[in-house]
Order: C-alpha cells, then structure tokens, then sequence
C-alpha cells in the first residue's frame, strides 16, 4: 500500500483543480493529443482490452471488450457517459466531476476515439447541482482550448459533448433505462436483445460507461497496460475509488488500490467505528450488495472475492457501516421502502414483489411479525428478479439480494424481534381465522360498532349515510 500512487485522485488537493489551467499544467490531455496523433481506433480498444478494466459502475464488465461489441459496418457511434450515481451512500463520480472534470472529458474523448463516436451524451443526477455547473464550465474550456469541437488536434477527428441532467430516478442507473430518459421518454428499461452496442441512444450503436471507468483510461493509455494490471488483484485489477460513510468517525472517499480488505478501510481509512462501539455489519457497495458480517469483514473488496461470503459483488465500492446497536430490522426497513419506491413498476414481480417486501418488514417491525415471515419473504426474493427470468433489468435481483443475505447471516436476531416486538393491534380476531381457515363465518362479529349501533337504534332517529353535520 505505501507505494502505491494515487492517480484518479491525484490532483483533488490542488488549488482550482477544476480548471482546465490546472489540469494541462500537470499533464492533462497529453494522452489524447498522444492518442489522436499515433494510434488507430482499434489499437486504443486492444490496449484498454489488454488492461482488463472493468467497469466501475456496479456490473463489472469488462470496459474494452464491451467495446468490441459495436457493429463494424456502423455509420455513426454515440457515447453515453452514466453520471447518474443514485446508489445510496455512493458519491465517488461526484467527487471526480467536481474536482477534476477535464480528467473526465480527456477520458471521454480518448474512448469516442476508440469507439469512433462522434457524439457524448453525460446523463447527471439532477440533484449534483453543483457538478452540473462544473462540468457546463469545462466543456466550454475545452472546447476553446481545441480538445472537444472539430477537427480535434488536426487530427480530422470531430466530437461534441453534452450534458443532459436526469430527473432522480434510481432505475435510469439501468444503462437501457437511461438510454430512454436521454430520449424524453419514461424512463423504463428496455428489453434485451437488441443490446445498446447494436441498437441504443436514438436507435444508434451507443456506448454506456460509468464516470470513473472513463477517468481510468486516460491513465491507461499513459501508463500501458501493464502498468494496470500491476495494481490489485486477479481479475480485479486497478485503482478503484472506495467510499466509507456510516458509523464510522470519518466519511471519506478514498483511491486505492482494489483488493483492501473491508476492516482495514474501516480502521485505517475511516478512522474506526464511531462512539467507541464495534462493527455488526457493513454494507460493501451499495444496498443491493448484501452485508458482510463482522466476522466477514476481512474480506478483500475486489470484483470476485465478495462473492465467497454471499454478496452480490463490489458493486459501487460503496461501504457503509452498521454499528453493533443498529437493528437488521431497521436495515431492512429502509432497504425494502427505497427498492419499492424505485421500482419503476414495468414488471409485475419487482413491481408487486418489491411492495409486498416493503409491507412485510413495514408490519414485522411495527409488531406484526410471525416466523413463517422469514421464510415467505425468502420464496418471495427467490422468485423476484433477473436471475429466474421474471424482470426486465437488474433492480428486482437488487431488492431481493439483501433479503436473502441478511435473513440468513441475522436469522437468529431477525426471530428474536418478531417473539419479543409483538403488538396487541396486530391480533388476529376470530374473524380472520374463520376466514383464514376457510370456516363458515358467525355475521355477528362481522359487523362494525357504528352499523350495530345505527341498526339497533329507532327508527325515528335514523339518518342517511352522508347527511348530516360531519
């Protein structure tokens, strides 16, 4: 770790490092000019390709091979730079759009090049005000500096970079999903196939990469591949900007190499758990990731070792820390409610699955709960998402994913709340039973106080539904 040298980050600490002054004076945009001016497209995708980055938005796949996937007959190529960053807790794209925003459009233009893209879309999280103004203020500079309009560096190469603000809603993180909003339209994921490689923005072959993976490939285009692959773990190579917030004493983002281990970020990086208190659990990228429990939390934090302990994957690098007298109910309170809030509600699994989630660990934590919740709310995320075939995109697979991992890593807490939180207004009543159990039921329990006592009344003191002083 001590010799490693930060480069995504390396010139935050800098005075106006937003600008495009600052930026060319520590050597930004030499890549590009290099690139422009000895190297064909197809030998930038190889070279990314032979890095082995993988995307940093969340799915991890490989950013050069996607890149191969364009058709070679293609007439026109846009890019779609996704700077929508609505994983809770994940700020990192923020920090590198407002800090340096010409390392960004250095990596734009670097991998339009490549992919021979002649348009850049950047879809923001309507709610990054002040990126939005940053980012607005760069391209303009770097378009009258020459790096961005045409005929770029005398190279005959054209390209044009605009930034189109979203309107807050998680699923347009979804790359199709995104795709349509850019479009005006509602922001719903398509189905695949076609792909947005053959057929994505305005039905054109489109590029969709996360802001960070674009501000590695400027360095890898610098440096080589080697250089790369040198940093991190097997199959997880790279520096990787990691996020900690939380309980924890400093809420930080942090570039580091991939691979450190979830305590050691903790400890060293976010000056421990606060208030003196230990860890019970910490989420690993984002809530869709699943937890790592605190005897888990030596696991390395790369693309392939969270799986081992039942997590979905890095996800957003996004850790957030649950200290050890925060309830796994109130996790997933606040887990179940953004999930069925965000569904966008095209498919009726995610749609209906998401809320009757929400409704059940709404219930279990007001008082409500029996044992045999667990297990159904288990059928349920079992049956939600992609992975059985039933959904669109990914967000279903992300509600269910921490439902299935903290039921069974806090099975024995989650129990433990249902037998000692059980409240008298959740009873069941006679009634219920009969009908439950498929019993003729008696019509005298059935009858509301209020009717009992309109029908036992005189007559001459009867009114009409609805009239009447209220």
């Amino acid at each position: 770790m001590s010799t490693f040298e930060p480069v995504l980050s390396r010139n935050w600490s800098v005075a106006d490092s937003h600008t495009l002054k600052v930026y060319e004076s520590r050597g930004g945009y030499q890549a590009a000019r290099k690139t422009l001016a000895t190297m064909a497209p197809d030998a930038v995708v190889n070279l990314v390709k032979d890095s082995e980055l993988r995307g940093r938005g969340g799915a991890g796949f490989p950013c050069g091979l996607k890149w191969t996937f364009l058709p070679k007959d293609r007439k026109a190529t846009l890019m779609c730079v996704n700077a929508d960053e609505s994983e809770p807790a994940t700020f990192n794209n923020r920090l590198l759009m407002e800090r340096d925003p010409h390392q960004l459009l250095e990596g734009i233009l670097i991998a339009c090049f490549a992919t021979r893209a002649s348009t850049a879309y950047i879809y923001l999280r309507f709610e990054y005000i002040r990126a939005y103004r940053i980012l607005e203020a760069a391209i303009e500079e770097a378009r009258a500096a020459g790096h961005l309009g045409k005929n770029i560096y005398g190279s005959g190469y054209n390209l044009d970079v605009w930034v189109h603000r979203g309107a807050g809603a998680y699923i347009c993180g979804e790359e199709t999903g995104l795709i349509e909003s850019l479009e005006g339209k509602r922001g719903w994921p398509r189905i695949k196939p076609p792909f947005p490689a053959i057929e994505g923005a305005f039905r054109k072959p489109t590029v969709v990469n996360n802001v960070e993976t674009l501000c590695c490939v400027p360095h890898i285009l610098e440096r080589g591949a080697i250089w790369f692959k040198s940093i991190g773990t097997p199959k997880s190579y790279g520096p990787k900007l990691y996020t900690i917030s939380g309980h924890v004493n400093r809420q930080v983002c942090v570039e580091l190499p991939l691979g450190i281990t979830c305590r050691a970020l903790i400890e060293e990086h976010g000056g421990g758990v606060w208030k003196g208190r230990k860890a019970k659990a910490a989420v690993p990228g984002g809530i869709s990731m699943g937890l790592l429990s605190a005897a888990e939390l030596d696991t390395p934090l790369d693309f392939e070792s969270l799986r081992k302990p039942g997590c979905l994957g890095l996800g957003t690098a996004a850790v957030t820390v649950l200290d050890d007298q925060t309830r796994i109910i109130d996790y997933l309170y606040n887990t179940c409610r953004f999930f069925a809030h965000e569904s966008c509600g095209q498919c009726t699994p995610c749609r209906e699955g998401t809320g009757w989630l929400n409704k059940m660990i709404q219930r279990i934590r007001s008082g409500g709960g029996r044992l045999e919740d667990l297990d159904l709310m288990l059928n349920l995320a079992d049956n939600l998402g992609i992975m059985p075939g039933t959904t669109i995109c990914g967000l279903a697979d992300g509600a269910a994913w921490p439902i299935k991992n903290a039921i069974a890593k806090f099975r024995g807490e989650l129990e433990d709340h249902i037998r000692t939180h059980q409240s008298p207004a959740h009873e069941v009543s006679r009634l219920q039973e009969d009908i439950a159990q498929g019993r003729q039921a008696d019509d005298s329990r059935a009858r509301l106080p209020i009717l009992n006592g309109l029908l036992t009344a005189p007559a001459s003191s009867r009114q009409a539904p609805g009239i009447g002083s209220v």
